[in-house]
């Protein structure tokens, strides 16, 4: 496979400025129309991917993850909008684009791995003709041609270019996720976003499609977006993270550091709920509670009614995001300007960060 340019001279021009990032997302916000009810899925997030880099983003179920991921792609049902926000690609706004326009984005610059490989996956289609087709349809390129490159990208992931004549239901659900990500590589892309490429796979393949992922980021200098519920996922394979709740940001930074030392108490509360293998046997601890109601969100700090060191402040006023000197950005009113950024201790005696 070809070595790719760091920025493919067949779509956009070459940065102003090279030390720009590839991606910056700043005040996003997408909103879900249901009836005459507004659903405000992401609210505000703002974040940025270097190149080379692999970025992973954690939170409960609702959160914002997949619905931040498909506005980076315009890949967002009806209902749903970017009312807000800017979404620079090389410094080109995406979120301003016509849908005509992002296709020239969508699989050649950003593509993504969905979950869920059976159903993403054409029944009736052979495996092969399906890597081929983005080629064909988005690089013009034609079909002979178009099944050589398929046949290398399977042969690149895992999967011998024979398998290739396969339909998905003849191939287990490691190698359909093999082939999904040979379909997200079809066209080159800077970007590869996984919407939790690991689900439904046993242990030991989610092992292989991690490992995968890890060595075609490295051999490639693809950037990668890594969306998943699992934490230590992201401390294997991912340079930063990205702590979503209730269509927010509550922490973000390098992995080392939120892990280490988690500054909200959210991020705490994730980590101390994880097994530590390491230490002597004890009850895990959970967040007591569930999350807001995104339709009617509360005002001030989101978790707020389930946090262990909420303070009257945080019942009334939105949280500033604070930037420490760690390279860690928390939303939380215990780290405002100047502070120094040292975990808050919870009411329990510990913070998760350490256990």
């Amino acid at each position: 496979m070809s070595s790719r340019a760091v920025i493919p001279e067949r779509t956009l021009p070459r940065l102003a400025d090279p030390a720009a990032p590839l991606l910056e997302v700043t005040g996003l916000r997408t909103h879900f129309k249901l009836g005459h009810e507004t659903v405000y899925a992401v609210d505000g997030v703002s974040f940025r991917l270097e190149r080379g880099e692999a970025l992973g983003i954690a939170g409960e179920s609702g959160c914002g993850k997949t619905t931040t991921a498909l506005s980076l792609i315009g890949l967002l049902p009806p209902n749903a909008r970017i009312v807000e926000g800017s979404i620079k690609l090389y410094g080109i706004d995406l979120a301003a684009r016509s849908e005509t326009a992002l296709r020239r984005y969508r699989w050649r610059e950003i593509a993504i791995v969905f979950q869920g490989a059976m159903n993403a996956l054409n029944p009736v289609r052979r495996i092969v003709e399906q890597v081929a087709e983005p080629i064909v349809q988005r690089l013009g390129t034609d079909e002979r041609e178009a099944h050589d490159k398929a046949g290398e990208l399977l042969e690149l992931v895992g999967i011998p270019r024979a398998r290739g004549r396969a339909y998905p239901h003849q191939l287990s659900g490691g190698m359909r996720q093999r082939a999904m990500i040979a379909m997200a590589l079809a066209c080159d892309p800077a970007i590869v976003i996984g919407d939790e490429p690991t689900t439904a796979l046993d242990v030991m393949i989610q092992a292989q499609i991690l490992e995968l992922l890890e060595r075609l980021r490295k051999q490639l200098g693809l950037s990668l977006i890594l969306i998943t519920h699992d934490l230590s996922v992201i401390a294997e394979t991912c340079d930063r993270v990205m702590i979503m709740y209730a269509g927010l940001v509550a922490e973000e930074g390098p992995v080392a550091e939120v892990f280490t030392r988690p500054r909200h108490p959210y991020t705490q509360r994730l980590l101390a709920a994880i097994p530590n293998l390491h230490t002597e046997r004890r009850a895990l601890e959970t967040i007591p509670g569930s999350p807001p109601d995104l339709r009617y969100p509360p005002p001030g700090c989101r978790f707020a009614a389930r946090c262990p060191a909420v303070m009257e402040v945080c019942r009334t006023d939105v949280p500033p995001e604070t930037l420490l000197a760690d390279g860690v950005r928390v939303a939380c009113h215990h780290y405002p300007a100047g502070s120094d950024g040292r975990p808050v201790v919870l009411p329990s005696g510990g913070t998760g960060g350490s256990r």
